[in-house]
């Protein structure tokens, strides 16, 4: 019997979510809908593996230009220079085109959105961190395939390869110019164009009510990281993979409050580990004010992480391949 999802928004996680749930034998319905265009993205291997198998691409973005290493220099230390594996991804390369039965009609059993619905959405912000980003031109021929990441007094730098002689850099707490004057090591490699930098907000945030009947948000507009860790692709599609999961099961007759409660769940202990994990990193970086401030709201996030999940059942399925199954049953 078929079954209609209607899907609002773009992006990894909506295509994710039309893929799966097509081959649930869903009819799919997705309003056009205008989406902001990521300059360039590096997609780590692992991430690239599991977007392959929910999109059945196993040779997704093979041809793309590889990083084959990251250099740190954080705390104060020496750069040291560490293997990674991952590709380089440019504008529209994760605009993937819906389903062939996009323009589905009859009645939507859920709706999943991608984007915020509203801008009275109640949105949860772990700390208050924007960045600035700015293309840059690589001085130094052996970056081309390397990222690098500089922690300076009042921020942190990130910088990305774009092509064999440019580039995007990152800057977290201040901006671009105002951290390369900081930067001992970063600064000398690259050349900066400030008539082009973009601003936007890197702070860890979820939004309080991501799934209720009918209803289910995911993608980066519902919940989103800290770049520091380098996941926001792969937690998308975590996210889109649980989430047709749970349509999948409601449509077979499963009782979708526990579904739903489970979403919930597992999303805030999703961003508990992260918090913990930007503990860590940012507890290491620098001693200044700016660093002991985000130290503060990233235990603030913790604890109140760990008050949320103290008021959600504990998870009560697991993931088995894309479909869920009462742990009890599980293998």
């Amino acid at each position: 019997m078929r079954w209609t999802v209607e899907i609002t928004g773009g992006g990894v996680a909506a295509a994710c979510c039309d893929h799966l749930l097509t081959k649930e034998g869903a009819d799919i319905r997705r309003p056009p809908q205008a989406r902001a265009a990521i300059p360039a993205l590096m997609l780590s291997d692992p991430a690239r593996a599991l977007l392959r198998d929910c999109l059945d691409q196993p040779s997704l973005f093979s041809d793309k230009p590889r990083i084959t290493r990251r250099i740190v220099a954080w705390g104060g230390q020496e750069p040291v220079a560490l293997p990674h594996q991952a590709v380089m991804l440019g504008a529209g390369d994760l605009d993937f085109a819906p389903s062939g039965n996009a323009h589905a009609t009859g009645d939507a059993e859920w709706t999943i959105t991608t984007t915020r619905t509203s801008p009275d959405d109640q949105l949860e912000r772990f700390g208050d961190r924007f960045g600035e980003t700015a293309p840059v031109r690589l001085l130094e021929a052996d970056d081309a395939q390397a990222c690098w990441v500089e922690a300076v007094e009042d921020g942190w730098l990130f910088m990305i390869p774009s092509g064999a002689e440019t580039g995007w850099l990152l800057a977290i707490g201040a901006p671009c110019a105002h951290l390369l004057d900081q930067s001992r090591h970063l600064a000398p490699r690259l050349a900066l164009d400030a008539s082009k930098t973009a601003q936007f907000d890197t702070t860890p945030r979820m939004l309080r009510t991501m799934a209720k009947e009918g209803f289910l948000a995911c993608g980066s507009a519902s919940m989103a990281f800290d770049p520091i860790c380098g996941d926001g692709t792969a937690l998308s599609v975590r996210q889109a993979i649980l989430v047709s999961a749970i349509a999948v099961a409601c449509h077979e007759g499963e009782d979708a409050e526990p579904l739903l409660g489970h979403y919930r769940a597992m999303m805030t202990a999703a961003m508990r580990r992260h918090l913990r994990l930007c503990s860590e990193f940012y507890a290491s970086g620098g001693t200044g004010p700016w660093w002991r401030a985000q130290q503060e709201a990233l235990a603030e996030g913790f604890a109140a992480c760990s008050a949320r999940l103290e008021r959600e059942p504990p998870p009560r399925y697991a993931l088995e391949g894309f479909r869920l199954v009462p742990r009890e049953l599980a293998t």
